[in-house]
């Protein structure tokens, strides 16, 4: 199942056009009306995706940690926090800490996480279409439709209700 996963996202990213109008549409609309389209969508791409097929966030992309992430990762490793940050972590142009290598050196080659019970908040929270506020995070969600299968679908599927809802974008030649 996971090249028709992959294939959702090839989609998605030959389509950037697409996504960027329907960021824009979704701009446009009351937060919570984005949180109604986004969320049961969201709950559909889980039934067909299987993270474990795919781990494309785990191996080309770094979450953010923060204190209580890196306190609770070093002490489930038996390290001191600086011990860990100074093997694991950098600090990136934003001043936060992000991982220093990609893929993300606690996913096994089965993609099982090493550290799943004591992972960041940046992780289990991924791909974030589930959170309240979607309008809030759109930069986010759209770069992450060009990383997770499930997120691409839920583009690909925003697009088709969107337009049966709101009919389809005049678009320019």
């Amino acid at each position: 199942m996971l090249p028709e996963y992959l294939e959702s996202l090839k989609k998605a990213g030959q389509s950037k056009k697409a996504i960027l109008r329907q960021t824009k549409r979704m701009r446009k609309m009351r937060k919570g009306e984005v949180d109604d389209l986004i969320h049961p969508l969201h709950e559909k791409a889980f039934e067909k995706v299987d993270c474990l097929q795919c781990a494309n966030c785990c191996k080309t992309t770094s979450p953010i940690l923060t204190e209580k992430d890196t306190k609770r990762i070093s002490k489930h490793l038996g390290m001191k926090g600086g011990d860990f940050a100074q093997k694991y972590l950098y600090l990136d142009e934003d001043q936060e800490y992000a991982l220093k290598t990609v893929p993300c050196p606690f996913l096994g080659d089965d993609n099982f996480c090493g550290i799943y019970d004591v992972r960041p908040r940046a992780c289990s929270d991924y791909p974030h279409t589930d959170q309240v506020n979607q309008v809030g995070i759109l930069q986010l969600t759209q770069k992450n439709a060009t990383i997770c299968p499930a997120v691409a679908d839920i583009f690909i599927e925003l697009e088709r209700v969107t337009e049966e809802v709101y009919g389809k974008v005049k678009r320019k030649n």
